[in-house]
């Protein structure tokens, strides 16, 4: 008979079996949920990196200190792309006795490509816009409270008189995060008629291009080897490194509820998987006492397993495909106007990877049943069938490995996981001897119905220890779902407290400092922190030139060549941590030096070492005291190098600051732009902006992905509690048979499931806190994190409970059969 209709018999009389239904239902799940998940984090993914596109206002723009060649537009529009073109230069505007400095971004009518731009024309709504009319500036609230104007009056810019058409109230950025003054926008063309854009001007050209991303490739392809001399890239990629910890951060939490996810599904998948390979041992003995040859065996059992197993996954990525979609009609209005279309490929990578845990976990004793001889028809004890197929079992260890490869994205994050889930492993392999071990020494000396549950646990040795260890690390992944990775998040949060600093005062006198600060107070300014700033160039290394030495690092190169700022203080600043050495003391002779742990590594510095510095006409050398770790997230002033105020306040230097200032508090500054015409103020507040949304969106995914992440852990404790059901089965009737009573059976049982949730749910809390502690400080870069202990117990209580409930439910229409009957099907 034809292999694969047999194939198909077997599988239809099977079908009826719940062991079968189990795994076909475990490997639909498995995929959909590692579907819906990987999708989601997919389009996340997608939707933050399109966000990034609209903070340059188009996919790939270019930027260069002359006027880019006409052929890189005419390319563009060649390949049927959106172009746009713009440059940027500083200036200052005239109204009346006021004037301003402004930095202008002289832009076309199609500005900006992506993205969109927010208009007041003082009406009251805010309304979306492209780039101003010729005869026409925007300019922001700054710039307008500045030159004391408001929309519809006229100011004089580049020589040229125009009409004030609308407050500018945000705008892509061209990739620059940060404007060193109020913000102005005007015609490209009224800057080129102007002459602002000529030879000698200190405008920034730029080339915005938008459009499909095959496009978009050919495009960069092409240009990239054609750009001149001294331009630049702007992309994406190089938006996210100004932002680089919060994009990083976002993908790793992304990553690790995906990564989860699919372990989840994975050890359901594995539990199903082995629970069917034991099921055929009694057919393969009787096909092989009917003289059919172990070749011949062994692809029927795979054509089953294939026939179960793909329709079963093709319908996980449907599935997931379409829950996926709905997930994301409720999670795009945090993404606005983001494209983000469907990927299929995570999807369909999850059918591959389903099926590639199935095989893995299934193949092994699969083909060892082949070679199950044909007494075993009489007899299960047939004892060991050959070692030819033992490196199968290396199978589940490389497809776990390249799971977490594949899902985790970080090296760093899959390997901490790895680390933390093959611990709980092996901690409730260990932790659940010793209870077998207590569990036959125990069993003589307590009540019958516990005896009959310990007695149960202890004699089923090997799958006692299998479901403890599903159970384990079941619970471990659904802990760090479901409570670590939120607590994660919120301590993410806490770093980007409603106080913090949102504005930066630059080149402020030693002089003026008292005043600023008074003035800040009664313009409601909070939280100020200042410090000294001194500009100079590091010349030499332990008495030899800079230019001398030969960096491993390629970024010392590029340090060693810029101006460097540097600060002073008798204290360790806030946001600054101690690692090696102690802060300045006192009445040192020599002067010292604190170096961030970044210039320490990037110059392989040591204590003690002597780095020379030259400020204008003045010389230092400073003897390396300490090194420090500075949190660059926290938006108060920081510095990779802080002096010895003993030997350095003789330095000249002005001051810079930051301070906190409520919202709605902006046009109070204004008078001190008139008070101070030296300070240069930097509102943060829309990097802020952003960096909070990202942590709003990433925690929406989060909880998407945790919903579904619940149908998978569920799954796990269902396949896991299922695992011994068949013994136990033939246990209860022979108890029954002996006369065992039903409530003796259910006490017995609840012993039994009690015990291993609660063994499974103290490891789960134990792996879940290192792991969470590890990740927050190896990954997420979260300082001081401490895992909610409260909480992770009272979560692994209630799994104990629910184990033990669900133990309980699978054997009560064991308990209530009659001896014969479950003798007979037995």
């Amino acid at each position: 008979m034809n292999l694969l209709a047999l194939a198909w018999r077997s599988l239809r009389r099977e079908w009826r079996l719940a062991d079968v239904r189990t795994l076909a239902l475990a490997l639909t799940l498995a995929v959909t949920a590692l579907g819906v998940v990987s999708t989601l984090a997919t389009r996340v993914e997608n939707g933050i990196r399109a966000g990034a596109s609209q903070l340059i206002g188009g996919d790939i723009g270019v930027s260069a200190a002359a006027p880019l060649p006409p052929a890189l537009a005419q390319h563009a529009t060649a390949l049927g792309l959106a172009v746009s073109a713009g440059a940027s230069f500083p200036s200052v505007a005239f109204a009346g006795e006021h004037s301003q400095l402004l930095d202008v971004t002289a832009v076309d009518r199609a500005w900006p490509l992506r993205g969109e731009q927010r208009l007041n024309d003082g009406s009251g709504a805010t309304r979306t816009g492209h780039g101003p009319a010729p005869g026409t500036v925007y300019l922001d609230s700054r710039a307008l409270t500045g030159l004391g104007v408001k929309p519809g009056d006229r100011v004089q810019l580049g020589g040229s008189e125009l009409r004030v058409a609308a407050t500018l109230v945000s705008q892509p950025d061209g990739g620059q995060l940060l404007a060193l003054a109020p913000r102005a926008q005007m015609s490209l063309a009224d800057a080129t008629a102007a002459g602002l854009l000529g030879q000698g001007s200190r405008a920034r050209h730029r080339l915005l291009v938008a459009g499909t991303p095959a496009r978009m490739a050919q495009w960069q392809a092409w240009a990239t080897p054609r750009l001149p001399h001294g331009a630049e890239l702007i992309t994406p990629e190089k938006t996210q490194q100004r932002m680089q910890q919060a994009f990083a951060r976002a993908n790793a939490f992304l990553r690790l509820t995906a990564l989860l996810a699919a372990l989840l599904a994975g050890v359901a998948i594995a539990l199903a998987a082995q629970r069917y390979a034991r099921r055929k041992t009694d057919e393969v003995a009787l096909l092989r006492a009917l003289g059919t040859p172990r070749r011949r065996v062994l692809g029927l059992l795979l054509a089953t397993l294939a026939l179960l197993a793909l329709p079963a996954a093709g319908l996980g990525v449907a599935l997931s495909l379409g829950l996926a979609q709905l997930a994301w009609q409720a999670l795009h209005a945090l993404f606005g106007d983001t494209p983000a279309s469907l990927p299929l490929l995570p999807s369909l990578a999850s059918m591959l990877v389903g099926l590639a845990v199935l095989a893995g976990f299934a193949l092994p004793p699969l083909a060892r049943l082949a070679e199950v001889p044909p007494v075993a028809v009489f007899r299960r004890e047939f004892g060991h069938a050959g070692r030819r197929f033992d490196m199968l079992y290396l199978l589940p260890a490389a497809v776990s490995l390249l799971l977490l490869w594949w899902m985790g994205g970080s090296v760093k994050l899959a390997a901490i996981l790895a680390a933390c889930l093959t611990g709980v492993s092996l901690l409730a392999l260990g932790l659940t001897l010793v209870l077998l071990w207590a569990a036959r020494r125990l069993a003589p000396n307590v009540h019958p119905a516990w005896r009959l549950g310990l007695a149960a646990l202890a004699r089923r040795r090997r799958l006692s220890l299998i479901q403890s260890t599903a159970l384990s690390l079941g619970l471990t992944a659904l802990l760090l779902l479901g409570v670590v990775a939120p607590a994660l998040l919120d301590g993410w949060r806490r770093e980007l407290p409603p106080d913090t600093p949102n504005w930066f005062a630059l080149n402020l006198q030693d002089t003026q400092r008292d005043g600023f600060a008074t003035a800040l107070a009664a313009a409601g300014a909070n939280g100020l922190n200042m410090l000294p700033l001194a500009t100079g160039k590091l010349v030499a290394i332990n008495a030899v030139p800079v230019d001398q030495l030969r960096f491993t690092d390629p970024r010392a190169t590029e340090w060693v060549d810029r101006q460097l700022r540097l600060s002073w203080s008798a204290t360790l600043p806030p946001a600054n941590r101690l690692l090696e050495g102690r802060w300045f003391q006192p009445q040192t002779p020599h002067a010292g030096v604190s170096v961030d742990e970044m210039w320490r590594d990037m110059f392989a510095l040591k204590l003690g070492d002597v780095m020379r510095f030259e400020f204008g006409g003045t010389r230092l050398d400073a003897r390396i005291d300490s090194f420090r770790a500075v949190d660059w997230r926290s938006f108060r002033v920081n510095f990779f190098l802080l002096l010895d105020p003993a030997h350095a306040a003789a330095l000249p230097h002005s001051w810079i600051a930051s301070f906190h200032l409520p919202a709605g508090n902006g046009e109070r500054l204004a008078g001190l732009s008139h008070t101070y015409p030296n300070l240069s103020l930097i509102d943060v507040d829309s990097v802020l902006d952003r960096l909070r949304g990202i942590i709003e969106q990433v925690s929406a995914a989060v909880r998407w992905v945790l919903g579904f992440s619940l149908l998978a852990g569920a799954l796990v404790l269902l396949a896991a509690l299922a695992a011994s059901a068949a013994e136990r089965r033939h246990e209860a009737a022979l108890l029954r048979t002996l006369g065992a009573q039903r409530n003796q059976l259910r006490l017995a049982a609840a012993c039994e499931f009690a015990l291993l949730g609660l063994t499974a749910g103290a490891i789960a809390v134990l792996g879940a806190s290192v792991a969470g502690v590890w990740l927050a400080h190896a990954v997420f870069r979260i300082e001081h994190f401490l895992p909610p202990l409260p909480t992770l117990l009272s979560i692994a209580l209630g799994a104990a409970v629910a184990v033990t409930l669900l133990g309980l439910a699978g054997t009560r229409r064991v308990a209530a059969t009659p001896p014969l009957s479950l003798l007979r099907r037995g």
